[in-house]
Parts: structure tokens; sequence; C-alpha cells
């Protein structure tokens, strides 16, 4: 089974036999009650009792350092979120079709962080519902249906947007008016190339283009964030062909990469539409699209949009609080520098290592390649060794690219230079644990 056919590091049901009797009578019962389509991570599953921070604890009071999970992007119950959230529970929470401050406050506030032409915003649950309804609008400010991916991209879990993920595997088929081009990886020409031949294809199939949509740094195809300016020459292609850019910054918005808020900041272009998710309330559920208005104008006339629990009250004060820690907090700027100096430990294991192939990424979120150093090959047994006994170590971690050989590094922002420390020790003595010629 390839890594497009599974997703990376997941548990095997039927090694649950395998764990303590607890675990095991766990995962049965969550099979029967809750069917197939859940997954659990690492081969020994973890069960959580509390967390702060980047830190969680099982119920038998075991300690794991999280280097993995950005939904709770300043931390795991962080007071400022809980303090928020307990406050506008106990005053009110309706939807947006009724008048109160709040909403309208934070709207401002957070488009104040997005370039002028970006004026509107509209609340989601999820980021599968702010692409969904990004590529709603987009359709309909274009007049065409035709979207360009990148071959392991991931954008979502609804009906549209799991058919424009093609990291969801062949049990999910793509839509007739997607096509698939590679991520820039090393080949950024090629990227644009593709882009423009995808473009070619939709046109001549009666598809027209409607969007190009991108992660900012290509998160799943394995994190690719060079070129400066790439995303801007893919855009510009993109408009000249009739569509628009959607900017995917569900996993790198926020402050993530070390260096502003948004990860499309460093193409020097703006986005047309913006989707942000998981990391927008620390583990509440609320997103957004950020659009230009004349993009939204003729949707909001004709065919509307409403979410019942998109933008609500106590959901909002989850992101207020968000925004507020992570300037009270100085997190881009810790992002940067723990970023920085993680980075250079581990672009040192690779030096002492032949299986690390490269280190990508900025900030906290950054990746490491792992490939046969013989052939060139790309060795996603390595990583699944790496992640495994990571696991054992007391550290979460996971995967990432088309062909999973990379370890994906993707913390809380409030990552320490110590744990920082502890991470990269530990990929180095799980390294060295590798026998030679394989993982």
């Amino acid at each position: 089974m390839s890594p497009r056919d599974r997703m990376i590091n997941a548990f095997d049901p039927a090694r649950a036999d395998g764990l303590s009797p607890a675990a095991g009578d766990l995962i049965r019962r969550r099979a029967q009650a809750m069917g197939p389509m859940y997954r659990l991570l690492y081969a020994e599953p973890v069960e959580v009792a509390r967390a702060s921070g980047a830190e969680i604890w099982s119920p038998a009071g075991e300690r794991y350092l999280d280097a993995y999970n950005n939904v709770p992007v300043l931390g795991h119950s962080h007071p400022a979120v809980a303090e928020a959230v307990a406050a506008q529970l106990g005053r009110y929470n309706t939807n947006t079709r009724y008048l109160e401050p709040m909403v309208v406050d934070y709207a401002e506030r957070l488009l104040a962080t997005f370039p002028g032409p970006l004026g509107h915003v509209m609340f989601t649950c999820s980021g599968s519902e702010a692409v969904d309804l990004s590529l709603r609008i987009a359709r309909r400010r274009t007049g065409a249906q035709g979207i360009v991916v990148t071959r392991n991209a991931y954008h979502g879990n609804s009906l549209a947007t799991a058919a424009l993920s093609p990291s969801s595997g062949p049990g999910v088929p793509l839509d007739p008016a997607v096509r698939v081009i590679p991520a820039p990886e090393d080949a950024p020409e090629v990227f644009l190339a593709a882009l423009e031949a995808a473009i070619c294809d939709l046109q001549r199939h009666g598809f027209g283009l409607a969007a190009v949509l991108f992660d900012s740094v290509f998160s799943s195809d394995g994190l690719w964030l060079e070129p400066a300016g790439l995303l801007g020459r893919a855009a510009g292609i993109a408009r000249a062909q009739g569509g628009l850019w959607i900017a995917d910054e569900v996993q790198p918005g926020f402050g993530r990469m070390g260096h502003g808020l948004w990860g499309f900041d460093r193409h020097g272009v703006v986005p047309d539409l913006v989707a942000l998710g998981k990391p927008m309330g620390n583990g509440l559920p609320v997103a957004a699209v950020v659009t230009r208005p004349e993009h939204v104008a003729d949707f909001g006339r004709e065919a509307r949009y409403f979410n019942t629990f998109g933008g609500n009250p106590v959901c909002i004060a989850a992101a207020s609080a968000v925004l507020d820690t992570i300037v009270a907090e100085g997190l881009v700027d810790r992002a940067r520098r723990v970023g920085d100096g993680l980075r250079a430990a581990l672009e040192d294991l690779a030096l002492r290592h032949a299986r690390v192939a490269a280190v990508r990424g900025a900030g906290l979120y950054l990746a490491v390649e792992f490939r046969d150093p013989e052939t060139g090959v790309p060795d996603p047994d390595t990583t699944l060794a790496v992640i495994g006994d990571l696991r054992r170590r007391g550290i979460l971690i996971s995967g990432c690219g088309a062909a999973g050989n990379c370890l994906k590094i993707r913390p809380p922002l409030c990552f320490s230079a110590a744990q920082a420390e502890e991470l990269s020790s530990a990929i180095d003595l799980a390294l060295g644990t590798l026998a030679p010629g394989g993982a």
C-alpha cells in the first residue's frame, strides 16, 4: 500500500489486541459506535487526559511534547481563550442575524491584518467550509468551473472540497473540473508550465478557469516555500485567463511562518480570496473567507450566504483572544526565533545522517525529508520509523509529502527553545537507532 492509499502515521485497528486491555476496549467501543471513517494517529494511540501549552498528559501521567498540533496555535488550554469563552457563554450566544458589536469589532480587526484590497470577511465553522464558500464565490464571479490544485493537496472534507483534495486517496474521485499539477518542489518553472497546461486543458474541455487553489506553503505536498514571489507569478497566469487565486491559509496562517501573519505575504501579491481555519479559535470551531469586495457583490445580492454557527459570539470571543495573544506574547517573533534555532539544529543533523535529504520551512513549520542516500528514492519507511521512535520517547509528530517521506513539524507557537532542543535531540537519537541500510 502506497502512502497515497493510507493516512500517514495511522493506527492499524487490527493491532488493538496488542495494547493494554483498557485501550483495546476503548478502541473497540469507538469503532462500534463511530464506524470505520475515524482514524487514530500512531502505532500506539495517545490517550489524552489534559494538555497545557505544548505538552499533553495521558491518564497515567505520561507526558508528551506536542510538536505537531497547530489547532491550538497559542498552545493547549490557553487561559486567555478559556476565560474569553467562559465569559461569553455566561452572557449570550446567538448568530450573525442579530445585531451585536463583537463580531463587527473582530471582523474589522481581522481585516486590518490583510492588504487593503481584501475588504470583506464571511465566517464559517471550519476550513473545509471556508474553501467550499471560496469555490462558490469564484465560480459565481468568473462563470467558469475549473479549479487547479497540486498533486497531494488537502483542502477539506466536504463533498466539494474532498473532490479537489488528491491526498484524500483513490477512494475519493476528483471533480471532472479539477486539474492536478506538481508542487513547485525544486523546479518552479516546471510548476508554472504545468499550471499553464492545466488551464489550457480546462478551457479545451469547456470548463474554463474559476480559480487556482494553493496552500500558501504547499503543506501537504512536503512544504515548499521557494522561491519568494512564485505564487505572484502563478496568480498572474491565472488572472490572465480570467481566473482567481484562492490562498488556503488554514495551515500557514496566524503567524506560523514567523514573518507576518499570512503565508502569502512573502510572495508580494494579494490573493482574490483567502480561506482561514484551524488555528483561528485555538480549537474552537471558527473559520472564515476573506475576499475582495468586488468578488462577492453579486454573490451577496443574488445567492446570499448564512451559516448558523459561523461567527457566533462564543467562537468570535475565542478568535479575538487569539489575535490579542499573538500580539501580547510576541508569538510571530517567537516563531521566527525558535524556528530558526530548530532549523539550524535539524540542518546539523543532515550533516550527520545520510538519510536526511533536506530540511525546509520557516518559523515553526518545518519539514525533514528522507531519501535513500544511495538511490535518492523517497524513504517513507524512515519517516514512519522516526515518528514511532519519537512517540515512544514522548514526542508527537507526523508526516507529509506525496511519498510520505517527510516529517511534519508544526508545534503550537508557544514552543520554547528548550522544547525545540528536546525535539531535535530526539530526532537525532531516533535516526541513530536505524540500521545503516534501512529503517
